[in-house]
């Protein structure tokens, strides 16, 4: 499995989405960097994405990719982490942490999909991924960031092709993504939301005011339903689905928070 790290001390695992490292980029951003100061970060790739083996043939759902993380963490010697996770990685590490709460110290989600909340569809993300005229993106960059025209937005989804390693690494979280959320609506596992009560370690649950990708409301339904995260989401304002690239340090900050409650 393709893992970057960084840091020392105590394991703090991160799951990737896909406006993040693994997922586009191939190196840290200043949001991991300021978790690496403090924690041994590991920034695990999801199954089939930079580096990581596919899933095994017939394997398209969140219990597939969790037997593949037990495997990779057991193989890291990871045997109690933090746990963060942002967009489809938030759900994945919501979904790890009620299976296995002894092994999560904390848990943060960063605009995490995963739920079903009644009227509040997660965006067609599949739809946005495919450039207007063959090269604009428009839409896709206001999915994930707080506008089209924010810098990030076009540094990462420009309306040309870029490099081939970077269009690859999008190609493959697009394809990790139809594994496990291309059945309308997107992106989430009913029995999730029920199954919250038995991740109680202290959790974070925040997103941008802005998100484009999953409803605020899906942050709330977090925060609600984590038995350690106080009941409200963190919203960071103006900032988009891709709130911890848009504000590093306001979100690293909450992180941090998080983690010393442990």
């Amino acid at each position: 499995m393709g893992v970057i790290e960084a840091g020392a001390g105590e394991p703090l695992v991160y799951l990737h989405g896909f406006a993040d490292v693994h997922a586009c980029m191939g190196e840290l951003q200043p949001f991991h960097l300021a978790l690496a100061q403090r924690r041994r970060l590991i920034a695990v790739a999801l199954p089939g994405v930079n580096g990581s083996d596919e899933l095994a043939e017939g394997a398209t759902s969140a219990d597939d990719v969790q037997f593949r993380l037990l495997e990779a963490f057991d193989a890291l010697g990871l045997e109690r982490f933090d746990l963060v996770g942002h967009c489809a990685g938030g759900w994945m590490a919501a979904e790890f942490a009620v299976r296995h709460p002894a092994r999560v110290r904390t848990l943060s989600l960063i605009g995490a999909s995963g739920l079903f909340v009644e009227g509040e569809l997660i965006a067609d993300i599949f739809m946005h991924a495919q450039p207007e005229r063959g090269i604009d993106y428009k839409t896709l960059r206001r999915t994930l960031f707080s506008s089209s025209d924010h810098p990030l937005a076009k540094q990462w989804y420009p309306d040309i092709r870029g490099d081939i390693d970077v269009e690859a690494r999008r190609y493959q979280m697009l394809r990790f993504g139809s594994f496990v959320g291309f059945r309308p609506p997107y992106f989430y596992a009913r029995p999730l939301i029920g199954r919250l009560h038995r991740a109680n370690m202290p959790a974070l649950s925040i997103a941008g005011e802005l998100d484009g990708f999953v409803p605020l409301a899906h942050a709330q339904a977090y925060a609600a339903g984590l038995p350690g995260a106080g009941g409200a989401a963190r919203i960071v304002a103006g900032a988009g689905h891709a709130v911890h690239l848009e504000e590093p340090e306001a979100v690293a900050a909450a992180v941090m928070e998080t983690l010393a409650r442990a």
